[in-house]
């Protein structure tokens, strides 16, 4: 490629920078232009002698490429570029139907790490846990490997097999993981009585039709004594979807607020009275692997005092995404914000603290569930909180949640029967 052919390209990329910043007010890039065309001309500096020198002939495309994700390998862990399968395969992601095996990963001091497997899938059934450390996929050594690449590995067409090689502890030796992949459909809700009067409701991942779900689940149930609303291995969603869900039961009040950059990106969503599920007490059960989305719903009815929350320290991730797609059909997915609960706390790298703590425990005769949990501020690069520098649940056959085996969920339920006893005795008194 000649210095001219270069020196074109770079040109091209510039003009579509400029022009993105003059259709978004000069707010994308806060930087004088001054600062920025030196730093663009040593771009192009690398870019021609790549091109002169490198011992083989590289698609500018792909050049391009490359750059862009070493740009956003610089920001926070969420914030990535998506090539268009990328982005085709995340927009699939959020419908809940897709070919893979059902984990949710992330890099821990450059390893790739599960954070959470989602329930009901092949990864969970074969028994992977959060903290896993991915060694190899397949034949694919996960050293160096993106997030993007490494989903794509993952997923396959239904029926495929992938071998997953998993370390668990320092020193262990390696295991290896053979997994069938499926359709993972993700019933983003379950639902149940678990007792006569006491309703039980699991939301698995925010998709599009998460809230009226919910809905429809708690007008079957009817009028009821108590409900536990499970968070535990909720990687999250969609923020409007965690915000549609705290207002079925939230009458009045904040529940979760907004603060980014730009002004738009500064925003206070509130609880409305029409439609509020209410006159009865709440339980929220969260763990580890309870992230973003669930996290917020957490908080609101936590803030609210509408919910008591029981379990474990939940993920600790409170920043926004937003997805802007590129002219070519790829896109930037990029953390334009952090929220904060009602009550003004952030709970980044931090977590939701229950208000009664409760580690899960199983029968002495099964094996025990990893209580280690990989969360935020393990995550490489991770957002520092503004101004600061295993299997739990064990289900039956269609989800059904098998209570005795359960022992965060039953210490849910004897609360909210001691809730309901000790206002008798108040309105007797």
């Amino acid at each position: 490629m000649s210095r001219y052919r270069t020196v074109w390209i770079v040109c091209l990329v510039i003009v579509g920078i400029l022009g993105f910043v003059l259709l978004d007010r000069a707010e994308v890039l806060n930087a004088e232009p001054s600062n920025i065309f030196p730093e663009l001309q040593k771009f192009s500096d690398c870019l021609d002698i790549i091109q002169k020198y490198y011992v083989e002939d590289v698609a500018p495309g792909k050049l391009i490429d490359g750059a862009i994700k070493g740009m956003t390998s610089v920001l926070d862990p969420h914030s990535a570029y998506l090539t268009k399968e990328d982005y085709k395969e995340m927009q699939i992601s959020t419908t809940g139907s897709f070919g893979g095996l059902g984990i949710e990963v992330g890099l821990r001091d450059g390893v790739l790490t599960v954070i959470t497997p989602i329930e009901g899938t092949p990864a969970f059934n074969a028994g992977i846990r959060p903290g896993d450390k991915i060694l190899r996929i397949d034949t694919s050594p996960t050293v160096d490997m993106t997030l993007e690449e490494a989903i794509k590995l993952l997923r396959g067409p239904k029926g495929s097999k992938v071998i997953l090689t998993i370390q668990r502890e320092a020193g262990e030796k390696p295991i290896d993981f053979t997994i069938t992949r499926a359709i993972i459909h993700i019933e983003s809700v379950i639902s149940q009585m678990i007792e006569p009067g006491y309703g039980y409701v699991k939301i698995r991942n925010f998709q599009v039709d998460t809230s009226d779900a919910v809905r429809k689940a708690l007008q079957k149930m009817g009028p009821v004594k108590g409900m536990i609303l499970d968070l535990r291995y909720d990687p999250g969603g969609l923020l409007d979807q965690a915000i549609a869900v705290s207002d079925l039961f939230l009458s009045q009040g904040k529940i979760v607020y907004t603060d980014g950059r730009r002004p738009e990106d500064r925003t206070e969503y509130v609880a409305h009275k029409e439609g509020t599920f209410e006159g009865f007490p709440m339980v929220v059960l969260i763990n580890g692997g309870t992230a973003s989305a669930a996290e917020i719903v957490a908080g609101a009815l936590q803030d609210n005092q509408r919910a008591i929350i029981v379990g474990v320290r939940s993920f600790g991730k409170a920043s926004v995404q937003t997805i802007r797609p590129l002219s070519d059909g790829s896109a930037l997915k990029l953390t334009i914000a952090r929220y904060y609960t009602p009550s003004g706390r952030s709970i980044q790298a931090k977590g939701i603290e229950p208000d009664v703590a409760v580690e899960q425990k199983v029968p002495a005769s099964e094996e025990p569930q990893a209580q280690t949990f990989i969360r935020e501020k393990d995550l490489k690069s991770h957002l520092a909180p503004k101004g600061e520098e295993a299997p739990e649940q064990t289900e039956g056959p269609g989800g059904q949640v098998i209570l005795e085996k359960d022992y965060q969920l039953k210490y849910g339920l004897d609360m909210l029967k001691t809730w309901e006893v000790f206002h008798r005795v108040k309105k007797a008194a």
